[in-house]
């Protein structure tokens, strides 16, 4: 999300909360869910917040997934909150623990240039459900995504409360065309782009989890929240990194970290 640099530093003067580095076009952006719901306490119990304004989800007991513009490069890292087992932040269930290493993928450059995509180590195991990732190479339907962004892409602040919405998928031939013209070149096959009219992620959402129902029912991850052009403006949907295309290196960087 292409984002005001003057705004962006007076949402941090009013939220007291870092924006992550988020791929705006020549300038970090972010993401949060505009036109979406609240998220009930448990509701989603693997979701995850890190304290420079990302999104995350809690892979393995110890190990967050989360975008890799959300961190810096590979190697120890102990500046990174972790807030977890809570909707609000700050509920007084709400649990906190630091990083103490960070991987992230070695082909990372840009968001829009694809490889989007990290884990983080944390300093103990947490008792919390942890969230899959989907064994399945899929990249239409419809997903669930979530953050604590901000609910419009004007906000001054976001929100303390875990907002949830779901959205369709969209051609990646439409959303190539639309961003080509904005004069990037969408990684098609490492991306998936989603939205609908009003709904999208936003400032604050990048490194959140997309989320679908498997056959049984379970909650698995297909995607990470990773960059996009405003909020839920027309014709540009939010672009999400595709799981499926590094299934088997994040799978791996995640035991190690284990």
């Amino acid at each position: 999300m292409v984002r005001n640099v003057a705004l962006c530093l007076l949402a941090v003067a009013l939220s007291g909360t870092e924006l992550p580095a988020r791929a705006d076009f020549g300038r970090p952006p972010v993401r949060e869910v505009v036109g979406g719901k609240v998220a009930g306490n448990g509701r989603f119990p693997w979701a995850v917040r890190l304290s420079m304004g990302c999104g995350g989800a809690l892979t393995a007991p110890r190990v967050v997934l989360t975008a890799g513009h959300c961190v810096g490069p590979t190697g120890p890292n102990n500046r990174i909150t972790v807030t977890a087992g809570a909707t609000d932040l700050q509920s007084r269930s709400a649990i906190t623990v630091k990083s103490v290493e960070v991987y992230r993928s070695p082909d990372f450059v840009t968001e829009t240039s694809g490889d989007d995509w990290a884990v983080v180590r944390l300093d103990r195991e947490l008792t919390l459900p942890t969230l899959p990732i989907t064994p399945d190479d899929v990249d239409e339907g419809r997903f669930t995504v979530m953050g604590w962004g901000q609910t419009r892409e004007t906000a001054l602040q976001q929100e303390r409360r875990l907002h949830y919405a779901t959205v369709p998928t969209i051609p990646d031939e439409e959303c190539a065309k639309a961003y080509r013209k904005a004069g990037v070149e969408l990684v098609r096959d490492e991306s998936i782009c989603a939205g609908r009219p009003g709904v999208d992620t936003c400032q604050g959402d990048s490194g959140g989890p997309m989320v679908r129902r498997d056959r049984l029912g379970r909650w698995v991850q297909v995607g990470i929240v990773s960059w996009g052009l405003g909020c839920a403006r027309d014709g540009y949907s939010g672009v999400y990194t595709q799981i499926a295309k590094f299934r088997t290196d994040i799978e791996a960087a995640a035991r190690k970290l284990s």
